[in-house]
């Protein structure tokens, strides 16, 4: 059975979302831009949303975790809560 590991920062815009993810890019650890900025109570966790199966998040959230390249962060991908910037952190097939 396929489970993943991910953290997420859930922000109200696609421009926040974006400037996050060019600031992890550029080096700025996501676990403490999570805590100032997720609008997600996994927030304060570090947007750790620990281990889930497919089916258990929103279509969208399930399509990145499932499918885009663990360890980079994915976004913005929009749900119905807002725009999210994904980290897959593990995954097993």
């Amino acid at each position: 059975m396929t489970v993943a590991r991910a953290r997420h920062i859930l922000v109200p815009s696609k421009e926040e979302c974006l400037s996050l993810k060019e600031q992890i890019e550029n080096g700025s650890d996501f676990a403490k831009l999570a805590k100032e900025h997720s609008k997600c109570p996994s927030g304060k966790d570090g947007g750790d949303l620990g281990e889930f199966s497919p089916g258990q998040m929103v279509k969208e959230f399930d399509q990145v975790v499932f499918n885009d390249e663990v360890g980079k962060a994915h976004g913005p991908v929009q749900t119905q809560f807002g725009y999210h910037l994904i980290e897959i952190t593990s995954r097993t097939d």
